[in-house]
């Protein structure tokens, strides 16, 4: 991600400065969490205390974004609640083996938020060959994935991946449609989809290399893109 990146992932309007501030605040954040890993500083109390700061960075940009009164502040409502779901599920996923149901639910519960927020703005799956796509990429990564998914997380993980898939799918229909920032909104549950994909593989199918980087790097990217996808307010333009 760069500080100079606008909100609509290619449009001509500088970013605000508050907003380049918080762009600031993940970045920095995420390069202390990532640099926690074994493989970096192996400094585990930095994962837990700027995993959940990078989140709230981006829970904050969301925050100064969309409209709080009027049709529009019930998307951003959702979009917020979204993102909450997501900070209660990155705290879960610190304990990696106590927490991964939890944090799965807490996901789980992140994707439907959002859908609901997706579905505000366009009907479900109003352009049926992004689902189409979608569900081949996610039986794609199913069948990959398993034979090492335990018995008991085999439902909570499909129930889990159609969530998920939808999410992604029903962001790329607000794209076709025109949807404004549909693009980044797009791009961001492509890269959800991706940063899921990459965690699966390393826990079910085995250790992928500088596993965190590359997870947490799509996963905190998805979501600046979903929140940067609420308009911007009058007085940031």
């Amino acid at each position: 991600m760069s500080s100079a990146m606008p909100g609509d992932m290619g449009g001509d309007t500088p970013m605000p400065p508050r907003e380049r501030a918080w762009l600031a605040a993940l970045v920095a954040c995420a390069a202390l969490a990532i640099a926690s890993a074994p493989w970096a500083l192996g400094v585990p109390a930095l994962n837990f205390v700027f995993k959940p700061l990078a989140t709230l960075a981006i829970i904050a940009h969301a925050t100064g974004r969309g409209e709080r009164d009027g049709p529009p502040a019930a998307v951003r409502r959702w979009v917020l609640a979204g993102l909450w779901l997501s900070l209660a599920g990155d705290v879960a996923l610190l304990w990696p083996k106590e927490g991964f149901l939890p944090g799965l639910v807490s996901f789980l519960l992140a994707h439907l938020a959002y859908l609901v927020a997706f579905t505000r703005r366009q009907r479900f799956a109003a352009w049926w060959p992004a689902f189409v796509a979608y569900a081949l990429v996610a039986g794609l990564v199913l069948a990959r994935l398993w034979p090492g998914v335990p018995a008991a997380l085999q439902a909570p993980v499909v129930a889990y991946v159609l969530c998920l898939a939808s999410m992604a799918a029903q962001a790329a229909v607000l794209w076709h449609r025109g949807e404004p920032r549909g693009r980044v909104l797009a791009i961001g549950g492509a890269l959800f989809v991706a940063s899921d994909a990459l965690l699966a593989t390393n826990k079910f199918a085995g250790p992928l290399p500088l596993a965190n980087l590359w997870i947490l790097v799509t996963y905190w990217s998805a979501q600046w893109c979903i929140a940067s996808w609420l308009a911007p307010r009058a007085s940031a333009r």
